[in-house]
C-alpha cells in the first residue's frame, strides 16, 4: 500500500473530530472522501496532508512516517488543494502554476520547468489566461489555476478538498476527468472531498464515508452507496440505481421531521 492511516485521532481540546481511522490506498486509485457536514472530511484531509498535527495514530507514505519525512521532500511526494485559497499578492496564472515547481528550482527556472507548466496549462485548458491576473478570473477558473498548481509539484498523491464546488458541470466533469485520467496514466493516488455523490460513484475506485468522525463505511462505490447507508449517515431515503455511469441516486425524503 502507498498510503496507510492507523488508528488517526484529532481533536481540539474536548472536541474530537476524528475517531480512529484507517485507511489503505494504492497509487493509481481515484478515492472519495464523503459524509454530510460536520463529519471531519476536510479534517481527515488536511491530517493526511500534514497540514494538521498527528495527535494519535500514523500516516505512512511509501512505508515511511510523514513525520520522518523531510518538508521539501514531503513537498514533492504530495499535494494538497483546499476547497478556498487566499489571492494574497497578485500573481499571473503562469507565475501561480510555476509555484508548483518551488521544490524542484533551486537557482532559477529552467527550461524543463518551463515545458511541464506550459504542458499544465494546455491539459486544463488555461492556455489563454497564461498572462492573466488571478484576482482577474473567475472562481471556477481560479480552481482549476490551483490544480494546475498542485499538479506542477508531480506529486505521488494528490489531496482535493471540494475541486468541483466553483465550477459549472462541465468545468466539474473535465476536472475529474483530468485527475483521472492523471491517476491511471501516472500512477498517483487522487483522494478528492466530493459532496456531489453521483459524481463520487462515478469516478473512484474507492469511497470512503464518514459519519461523526469516524469511517462508517468503505470500499467501491455500490458497496457503500446503499440505501441503508444513506439512512444512517445522510438521514434521508434514497433510491440507488445502476446506471451507465456510475449510480443514479434520488433523495426522496428526509427521516428528520
Amino acid at each position: 500500500m502507498f498510503l496507510n492511516i492507523k488508528g488517526l485521532t484529532f481533536g481540539y481540546r474536548s472536541n474530537l473530530i476524528l475517531r480512529d481511522i484507517h485507511m489503505s490506498l494504492n497509487q493509481g486509485e481515484v478515492a472519495s472522501i464523503v459524509g454530510p457536514n460536520g463529519a471531519g472530511k476536510t479534517t481527515l484531509l488536511k491530517s493526511m496532508a500534514s497540514i494538521l498535527p498527528l495527535q494519535k495514530g500514523s500516516v505512512s507514505i511509501a512505508g515511511k512516517d510523514v513525520r520522518s519525512i523531510k518538508s521539501a521532500d514531503l513537498a514533492k511526494m504530495q499535494a494538497y488543494v483546499p476547497q478556498q485559497a487566499p489571492l494574497g499578492f497578485p500573481l499571473t496564472v503562469m507565475e501561480t502554476v510555476m509555484l508548483g515547481r518551488k521544490p524542484y528550482i533551486r537557482w532559477g527556472v529552467r527550461t524543463h520547468d518551463l515545458a511541464i507548466v506550459e504542458s499544465l496549462l494546455s491539459e486544463l485548458h488555461l492556455n489563454q489566461y497564461a498572462e492573466r491576473y488571478m484576482d482577474e478570473l473567475s472562481g471556477g477558473e481560479r480552481q482549476k489555476v490551483l490544480i494546475a498548481r498542485a499538479l506542477a509539484q508531480q506529486p505521488h498523491m494528490l489531496l482535493l478538498d471540494e475541486p468541483t464546488s466553483a465550477l459549472d458541470i462541465r468545468h466539474q466533469l473535465e476536472v475529474l476527468e483530468i485527475v483521472r485520467n492523471l491517476a491511471k496514466r501516472s500512477g498517483i493516488l487522487v483522494v478528492l472531498i466530493l459532496h456531489d455523490l453521483e459524481l463520487a460513484a462515478r469516478y473512484s475506485d474507492v469511497v470512503y464515508m464518514l459519519k461523526d468522525g469516524a469511517v462508517f463505511a468503505s470500499g467501491k462505490p455500490q458497496e457503500v452507496f446503499t440505501a441503508a447507508n444513506m439512512e444512517k449517515v445522510y438521514g434521508v431515503r434514497m433510491e440507488i440505481e445502476a446506471a451507465t455511469y456510475g449510480l443514479k441516486m434520488t433523495a426522496v425524503e428526509s427521516l428528520y421531521r
